[in-house]
């Protein structure tokens, strides 16, 4: 079976950040055949980047046990699931004036770099069905996490009368087929966070109805606890910020605060990211560093490939599904 994508990289990506996508492909690769598992952070935006072409099949196949992602991506795959053909792309964006940019919010159209999500298409049509479950947890007086709340709407089949993709390309939807953990740090920012903030302080739900961070924190510890073993777990971050500092902390707390002194360190560790490495910086850190918080280990396989996220991660994924 021909494998075009995977015998290119093999082929013309020898050095530099190119070869470092080599080998930290090859390293997830290994971690997998040593029977691992692999947490994937998303950062950014890489929902709208669309890249559920390839995590979603990463999913499927298994080489992806946990994700950590922003609140944004959790919300803006589905986003792009439902309202994909009334986002606008703005090739130009670096010419915008703010009075363009202006004209782009009177139109109800939010930028993200070249890509503008529609309001009322996207955010709106989310929010009608996602507030009617929300609303009957707080009524039952039921408690869930946000991703949880997300796939009762995806499995619900509520949205499928505005599928405007192929569903296969969306990882959230093979993420719910799977009842795929999820760990959504920093919820509270996204859209839907902020549109749930709003009914609490208009007294129509209980903040209660949603659980916390600190909830998600003991969601992935009983998790990592119960998977660690073996080979254990990786780590392959895209992007930087809390979609990748909040999860790969539960080592150093399981350690150092519960005095889990035979928890092993995280197995395997990957960064792509175009932040330069810099004084003070979480994204900027290079991998070392993570060995004095208690993250990683000496002996830890560790990668970082310098370079843009919607470039480096399809590849990589590509690679590994043998594309």
């Amino acid at each position: 079976m021909a494998k075009p994508i995977t015998e290119f990289i093999e082929k013309h990506y020898k050095h530099f950040n190119a070869a470092a996508l080599v080998d930290a492909a090859k390293g997830y690769e290994a971690h997998l055949q040593a029977d691992g598992k692999m947490l994937i952070s998303l950062a950014g935006a890489m929902s709208t980047a669309e890249l559920g072409k390839s995590l979603a099949e990463m999913i499927r196949q298994d080489k992806v046990a946990i994700i950590s992602c922003t609140g944004a991506n959790l919300e803006e795959d589905i986003m792009n699931l439902v309202a994909h053909n009334h986002y606008k792309r703005v090739p130009n964006y670096r010419d915008l004036t703010p009075q363009d940019e202006r004209d782009l919010l009177d139109q109800h159209l939010n930028r993200v770099t070249d890509t503008c999500i529609p309001e009322e298409e996207a955010f709106r049509r989310l929010q009608k069905h996602i507030h009617a479950i929300w609303k009957d947890a707080d009524a039952k007086g039921e408690r869930y996490l946000p991703h949880e709340y997300m796939y009762k709407l995806l499995l619900s089949g509520v949205l499928e009368q505005y599928y405007e993709i192929d569903p296969k390309d969306s990882w959230m939807l093979a993420a719910a087929e799977k009842n795929l953990p999820i760990i959504v740090p920093g919820w509270e920012d996204s859209t839907m966070g902020n549109i749930f903030a709003s009914y609490v302080i208009k007294g129509e739900m209980k903040a209660s109805t949603m659980k916390s961070g600190i909830e998600y924190m003991t969601y992935l510890a009983d998790w990592y606890i119960k998977n660690s073993g073996g080979k254990g777990i990786g780590f392959f971050q895209i992007g930087g910020g809390i979609a990748g500092d909040f999860p790969i902390c539960v080592v150093p707390m399981l350690y150092q605060d519960m005095e889990m002194e035979d928890i092993p360190f995280w197995s395997y560790f990957c960064q792509i990211s175009d932040s330069t490495t810099s004084y003070g910086s979480y994204s900027g850190a290079v991998p070392n560093e993570k060995i004095t918080w208690g993250k990683l280990d000496i002996d830890t396989p560790k990668f970082i490939v310098e370079s843009d996220a919607t470039i480096v991660a399809p590849l990589i994924f590509a690679y590994l599904l043998g594309w």
